[in-house]
């Protein structure tokens, strides 16, 4: 597949960023390319239960309507997040509402949680062999009248079928959704789902996915809605509405949510403050802007368990999965860590 992807990746850049996509996931549907290799030992670990044979997985936005999955997981990554997924379908914002910005390595969506719906993805996760571990990232639909109705009932039909759940609260492209990480609607948002998930008949990891673009305050608000409320992680962050100085691309002044290189500094710093605010009992999961072994070494000292990368896959191919890991493994044993576990959250140690 890496070679692969060096021949075909003119002909995809050739093509609207929806357009390449599709087709990309109809080449991963059609069956891997090969086994990726065996990972090095110091990369597994266990959070929730469960092993994770290496901590980079492939963020949500790509697989939406979890079609592809298992496919994804044979590129090599520890895990994979379908989604977001919408109770109903939805056909999102009007296109073109993908954009790239070539010179910085970064995208621009206004997707607007396009889904299929819960009903085809239920069937696809249902008819898996459950081989690997695999997340479900919830929504809301753009037109219901009750949030906290949409997401209880994207827990219920998926919680059997989920290795972990995601409340994502933090799309810029869904008109006042991140309104629910204000620490009240949080509270009971997440009480909600909660219960929902006492009622479903499983009990898999619940997490809440956040916004980069958040004040200390907010922060605050919710690392204390979250300890309280007793989910089981946080992922940080989502794309970002600001627009970081210094993008050189035409595309940047398009509306939408921007993710890739010029992300990673301001997700980490959120990401930072999250793992203070939580004290480290919350796994984390860090994605925005990872591009390399380095980036997702830097997301782990500041307080990820996990990595997430999705946009740099568009510029790098999938050859990008096995470079990240080895080169995590080499930075481990650089600084004398045994495995993935004993380096997260090792600069706030630093800095006691």
């Amino acid at each position: 597949m890496p070679g692969l992807y060096r021949l075909v990746r003119p002909l995809l850049w050739a093509l609207p960023p929806e357009t390449a996509h599709e087709l990309t996931l109809r080449a991963l549907a059609m069956g891997p390319a090969g086994a990726a290799p065996p990972d090095p030992p110091s990369l597994a670990q266990t959070l929730w239960g469960r092993r994770f044979p290496n901590p980079l997985g492939l963020a949500a936005g790509f697989d939406k309507d979890a079609r592809v999955p298992d496919a994804v997981l044979a590129l090599g990554f520890g895990f994979t997040e379908t989604g977001t997924v919408t109770p109903l379908p939805q056909p999102g914002n009007p296109k073109p509402r993908v954009f790239r910005l070539t010179q910085d390595e970064a995208l621009i969506n206004r997707l607007g949680f396009n889904s299929r719906g819960l009903d085809a993805a239920v069937a696809r996760l249902a008819a898996r062999r459950r081989r690997g571990i695999v997340g479900v990232n919830l929504g809301k639909n753009r037109d219901s009248a009750e949030a906290g109705a949409d997401y209880a009932e994207g827990v219920r039909r998926t919680a059997a079928l989920a290795d972990y759940l995601v409340v994502n609260v933090s799309s810029p492209n869904t008109p006042g959704l991140r309104d629910l990480q204000a620490r009240g609607q949080l509270e009971a948002l997440l009480d909600r789902v909660l219960d929902a998930r006492r009622h479903s008949g499983a009990a898999p990891p619940l997490l809440v996915k956040i916004a980069p673009d958040l004040d200390p305050e907010q922060c605050a608000d919710i690392a204390a809605a979250a300890l309280t409320a007793g989910i089981d992680g946080i992922v940080v962050g989502n794309t970002t509405t600001a627009r970081p100085r210094g993008l050189r691309s035409a595309a940047a002044g398009e509306a939408g949510g921007l993710s890739g290189r010029p992300l990673f500094a301001r997700s980490t710093e959120v990401l930072t403050e999250m793992y203070r605010l939580t004290g480290g009992r919350l796994p984390l999961i860090g994605t925005g802007g990872v591009a390399s072994a380095a980036d997702a070494y830097a997301k782990i000292r500041a307080g990820a368990s996990l990595v997430q990368v999705y946009t740099a896959l568009v510029y790098h191919g999938p050859g990008l999965v096995g470079r990240i890991k080895r080169g995590l493994a080499a930075l481990l044993a650089r600084d004398g860590f045994a495995d993935i576990a004993a380096a997260v959250g090792a600069d706030h140690r630093r800095m006691c």
